[in-house]
């Protein structure tokens, strides 16, 4: 088995539900609460490949799961085999295996975008396709916060992937999430497996493996609600909604859900009245009971492709599909191709029930705000700051930013200067608003209902998707194989 070896690179160079987690804790995918906004500490603002960096380790195999951050340990997963490929910028296919036809020339907004192919391991946008031949590696990766130091590595499972997934993509994209004293790892269709902080094996679980949609692979990180774990599985064949006890992995309760797969991540929605699990569709948007599962709301959004993730206040959730699908050659995105009211972000207000799907031609209803059409939350997913929601355009560069209350835009589509393409979602601190395009450059703006950017932070070249996480004045930045700590030693 290869282990994990640290490379220093560089050198230092200056809710409703209560959990064990501590405060400046980072413990799932986009922080405490699935927010973004970082709160207890001020993390840096300007850095780059040799500035500000405290360490940078070297990561076996591929991944754009995120890191996490609990007490003193970063935990991450990866998934490594022998001769692995790196993921391929651009979305266009990648070298890989067999597959089938590519997804042509996509539309705009929708996997399938650019020159279609061969694709990556097992295949293309297009139909057909296969897993890989080669054995892989599932890996639950523990660093000391401070060091960068391998504190432990476990090997989750060791196996032929089931499904095939794009050249873009990885087979360790789900962020674990932690309760304080526990983490959970995701691998998709390879299965779901728990672990103390020590990294002793409490309990796995095999939730099936099911055909995704393009051969993309999957993406949906887990969340904690309470005493329930709980996983979405939209899919090709057969999509569900499962809550499992969190301590010995007992199913708490499942639903079938009327969707095609999906790629977003959950979001549990605290307010004053109740909590909201939040769950987007290709078709509906619904807000669940996380006790009971039973469904609480559902707004109708007609066809897209789901990436992004919900955001919230205590007020309102800022939601929506992207839009498009796959061109000729390839399945249609999510149900149709940009079809109904896909593209537009919505802002649900809390308490909403029943179908709260505004009626044709209306911008809000009784459990809708306000709408913003042409929004085009795809990849990244919105960010609510300040009395302010901004949506990053995926391949476009550029930033569209709306007033949270009255769903007036700010500023829309407005061009990032030598952006590149947005996948890992934004994230606010100290009054910026901070933005990691694919290449490694940080665009950080102004917080406010006026485009202002203030710098642009540079790493090293390498393919950036996953999202960073933030502690103790520290940001932990994931390229395709390195991790970078950001600041001070912690």
């Amino acid at each position: 088995m290869r282990r994990f070896r640290p490379v220093f690179a560089l050198t230092v160079l200056a809710p409703l539900f209560v959990s064990d987690t501590r405060a400046d804790d980072w413990p799932s995918f986009r922080g405490p609460q699935g927010t973004g906004v970082i709160t207890d500490t001020k993390p840096p603002s300007d850095w780059g490949a040799d500035k500000n960096v405290a360490w940078k380790v070297a990561v076996p195999g591929v991944a754009w799961s995120c890191p996490i951050v609990i007490g003193d340990k970063v935990i991450l997963t990866t998934a490594f085999s022998e001769g692995q490929p790196k993921p391929k910028a651009g979305f266009g296919g990648g070298k890989g295996g067999p597959g089938g036809p590519g997804g042509g020339k996509g539309g705009p907004g929708g996997p399938g975008e650019g020159k279609g192919g061969p694709g990556g391991p097992g295949g293309g946008f297009g139909k057909g396709g296969a897993p890989p031949k080669e054995t892989y590696q599932f890996k639950v990766i523990c660093l000391n916060r401070t060091t960068g130091k391998l504190m432990w590595e476990k090997l989750a499972k060791e196996a032929r992937p089931t499904i095939p997934t794009h050249g873009s993509n990885t087979y360790a994209t789900e962020t674990p999430v932690s309760d304080g004293e526990r983490v959970y790892a995701y691998f998709g269709m390879t299965g779901l497996f728990c672990y103390d902080l020590a990294g002793t094996e409490i309990w796995k679980k095999d939730l099936g493996s099911y055909s995704m949609m393009f051969g993309f692979g999957t993406a949906s990180s887990p969340v904690l609600a309470g005493d329930k774990l709980i996983v979405q599985c939209d899919n090709d064949e057969k999509s569900f909604l499962v809550a499992l006890d969190k301590k010995t992995g007992e199913q708490k309760w499942k639903i079938d859900r009327p969707e095609k797969s999906g790629w977003s991540t959950p979001l549990v929605w605290a307010t004053k009245d109740r909590t909201d699990l939040v769950v987007i569709g290709g078709q509906k948007i619904r807000g669940y009971d996380p006790e009971s599962g039973q469904e609480v709301w559902a707004l109708e959004v007609g066809g897209g492709q789901c990436s992004a993730s919900p955001a919230a206040d205590s007020e309102r959730l800022y939601v929506g599909v992207g839009q498009g699908g796959g061109g000729p050659g390839g399945p249609k995105g999510g149900g149709g191709a940009g079809g109904g009211r896909a593209g537009t972000l919505f802002a649900v207000k809390a308490g909403a029930k029943g179908d709260i799907t505004p009626k044709a031609g209306a911008a809000s209803s009784d459990g809708v705000a306000w709408t913003a059409a042409k929004a085009w939350p795809a990849a990244a997913s919105p960010l609510v700051y300040e009395g302010f929601v901004y949506v990053l355009d995926r391949n476009g560069g550029t930033i569209s930013c709306f007033d949270a209350k009255t769903g007036k835009a700010e500023y829309t589509k407005e061009r990032i200067p030598n952006a590149g393409a947005f996948w890992a979602s934004p994230w606010a601190a100290d009054g910026q608003i901070f933005c990691l395009d694919e290449t490694g450059a940080t665009h950080v703006l102004k917080a406010g209902a006026e485009f202002d950017l203030v710098r642009v932070n540079k790493l090293g070249r390498d393919m950036y998707w996953a999202t960073p996480a933030a502690s103790g004045g520290a940001l932990f930045i994931r390229s395709v194989d390195s991790l970078y700590c950001i600041g001070a030693k912690p």
